[in-house]
């Protein structure tokens, strides 16, 4: 075995067509002592952070060497660690001198050297942690470290991101640093075809988005043969040559490095990604069509709207009017379950998923938004009919009914991993979870210059249209001094409607959301430009570096709006860490309002207290619109968490259940 899968501590490989750790499922006694030991991790930061300052001394003294020494000398040095590190491991003195080569490499072919606290970053990413780092603190150029070193000692490396454009950019920008240590680096690209995919993931590292690198490893899982493991698979490479097994795309789950790790681990593990096939079904569009015409008859009296869980639960009374209105019917109407469930799933399709909040029409199709990113993901679609239903609320093409042959969670997958590690910066929150599922410490990385950013509080109005007015006026005060400003909007709703009003104050903009989303790259380019305006929804909080105008430094740097609070306050701060990155200056606030989704789903009784009680003015005192805002998070991370809880017990039972035909997968 390779020395540095044998100091990953691999206790068990899984009966799979891929080299992977096999997946056990903790005893919850297990799991609560795990979350426990991860908030106590972080509480033991400062040791850590000692030990990590100490390593990057060492690849410090170890780079003053190297610095005097030509491209030539560095190539040799390049060549002895590619016969070394697959023979020692990553030892500590081959990590010191694989860092330092890097970080000289990147300083002659990037113009960029790593800074003492992002050489602490890679070294916790090497050492198999989440790496907390502030925004703006260089985590790309910090994920380098680790994935050359891993990649030189001939480990297959997965740069997971959370969008095809870090992807491609990503890859694309490092090319010439993986030049120079002869290593291949590919990016995953949606519309790629599966020739060009196996190519991209035949490289030393592959930059990919969670979506499209789970999707390919279903697929993977389909097309194995009955009993393939790694094992059988290796021997047939020998035998047979690697034309024998070209309907993998995957060579394996070695060494991932989760970018946004608290988004991908915890944020978007409540939803299975499936792969499922469609499935002729002639009755469809008479069937959806009918559930619809009966849930639009039904009273408020006769359902009970659930916001929070997006589902509904027909009352005694409204079954009673459905079984009247099937009576008639036959086929699947005849069934009460059956009708109930279909009949709900109308319901919720009616007054839960509204156009420009949770999807969008594009090119005559529904297209689901991802709240965490404000992405379309064109090729998902919701489950049990929910999907088709809306596509005949939206007078669409119905599409054909879908039949699940394939499941797996994030969770599930990335513990996969026979070595896992990630970046973010908002993880102290979720160390715990992260700590429980995943099996991976969380640790604090200090920043590299004191954080300059000034939070200019919150403000919560009573009232949409007073919310939206005071962000209109704080646009054009920031404007006038010369500042940019980024306006953060929770949906393609709310942007397009900040759109119209300042086309009507006269405002210049540039607007990035869904619907524009292959302007990201000029959007974000001269977002940073005196007097420039960008209003976006989340597609600018995460992994967007928006370089500043020295007249715009000089100003006050960027300011950033946010006009709604989310469910997380994680992604809250991503937003706020749009402004004051690397010791620029910046400032950020809040300008939000009662009518907002968050209160009203998850604070509904004391919104309406607070609604009450301060009707006669404006908005809210400053302290009861902080008490307000935790409560209403607070209540939407319990209900996040427990649902992630539950989507774990649920993959165990199904575990139980179908042990005798193998994994649900």
């Amino acid at each position: 075995m390779n020395p540095v899968l044998r100091q990953w501590s691999i206790d068990e490989f899984a009966v799979a067509p891929h080299p992977e750790r096999a997946d056990r499922h903790a005893h919850a006694v297990d799991r609560a002592l795990a979350r426990a030991a991860g908030r106590l991790a972080l509480w033991g930061s400062p040791l850590e952070r000692l030990r990590l300052r100490r390593f990057a001394r060492a690849v410090l003294a170890e780079g003053t060497a190297l610095e005097g020494e030509s491209d030539e000398a560095l190539g040799q040095r390049v060549a002895a660690l590619r016969a070394e590190l697959p023979r020692a491991g990553l030892t500590r003195p081959l990590a010191t001198r694989v860092f330092a080569l890097v970080r000289e490499v990147c300083r002659r072919r990037l113009g960029m050297a790593h800074f003492p606290v992002q050489l602490m970053g890679g070294r916790a990413l090497l050492d198999g942690r989440v790496a907390e780092m502030a925004t703006g603190e260089g985590k790309s150029l910090t994920g380098l470290l680790p994935a050359i070193a891993v990649a030189l000692a001939g480990i297959p490396v997965h740069v997971v991101t959370v969008n095809d454009y870090l992807a491609e950019r990503d890859a694309t920008a490092f090319a010439p640093v993986f030049e120079f240590f002869g290593l291949t680096a590919g990016w995953i690209g949606p519309e790629q075809p599966p020739q060009t995919r196996q190519r991209m993931y035949g490289c030393d590292v592959t930059w990919c988005v969670n979506k499209d690198l789970v999707f390919d490893y279903l697929k993977d899982g389909l097309g194995a043969d009955p009993g393939d493991n790694a094992r059988r698979l290796a021997v047939r490479r020998y035998v047979e040559g690697r034309a024998g097994l070209d309907r993998h795309l995957l060579r394996g789950l070695f060494f991932a490095l989760v970018d946004e790790a608290d988004s991908i681990f915890v944020d978007e593990a409540r939803t299975p990604l499936i792969i499922s096939s469609e499935q002729d079904d002639a009755e469809a569009a008479d069937r959806f069509a009918f559930a619809l015409e009966v849930a639009r008859g039904l009273r408020p009296a006769d359902y009970a709207l659930d916001a929070a869980a997006r589902s509904v639960r027909l009352s005694p009374s409204g079954r009673q009017a459905l079984d009247a209105a099937a009576a008639p019917r036959g086929g699947l109407w005849r069934f009460r379950r059956a009708r109930e469930q279909l009949v709900e799933q109308a319901l919720a399709a009616l007054h839960l998923y509204q156009r420009d909040l949770q999807y969008v029409v594009a090119d005559g199709k529904v297209q689901i938004v991802d709240e965490s990113t404000g992405r379309t993901m064109p090729d998902r679609s919701w489950e049990h009919g929910l999907h088709q239903l809306i596509e005949v609320k939206e007078a669409l093409q119905v599409t054909r009914r879908r039949e699940t042959i394939s499941r797996i969670t994030y969770q599930r997958f990335f513990r996969r991993y026979l070595w896992l590690a990630g970046m973010t910066g908002t993880g102290s929150e979720v160390a715990g979870e992260v700590r429980a599922v995943y099996g991976i410490p969380t640790v604090r990385i200090p920043t590299h210059r004191p954080l300059r950013r000034r939070n200019l509080g919150e403000r919560v109005y009573l009232r949409a249209d007073a919310r939206w007015q005071a962000v209109v006026a704080r646009i054009r005060a920031m404007t006038a001094s010369g500042r940019a400003v980024l306006v953060g909007t929770r949906s393609v709703e709310a942007s397009e409607r900040l759109a119209a009003l300042l086309d009507d104050a006269g405002v210049s903009y540039r607007l990035l959301n869904a619907r524009h989303a292959d302007e990201e790259a000029a959007v974000v380019a001269q977002a940073g430009q005196p007097g420039r305006v960008t209003v976006a929804t989340n597609m600018a909080g995460r992994g967007t570096d928006i370089e500043l105008h020295p007249l715009v430094r000089e100003a006050g740097g960027l300011h950033v709006i946010l006009t709604e609070f989310h469910e997380s306050r994680r992604i809250d701060r991503q937003l706020f860490g749009r402004a004051g990155r690397q010791g620029d200056p910046g400032s950020c606030e809040s300008l939000v309002c009662l009518e907002d989704e968050l209160f009203r789903t998850h604070a509904a009784r004391a919104t309406a207290w607070c609604a009450r009680l301060w009707s006669d003015r404006e908005g809210l005192p400053g302290w009861t619109g902080r008490g307000l805002r935790r409560f209403a998070q607070a209540a939407a991370e319990r209900r996040n968490a427990l649902v992630r809880r539950r989507t774990l017990e649920g993959e165990k039972h199904t575990d139980r259940r179908l042990a005798f035909a193998g994994a649900p997968e």
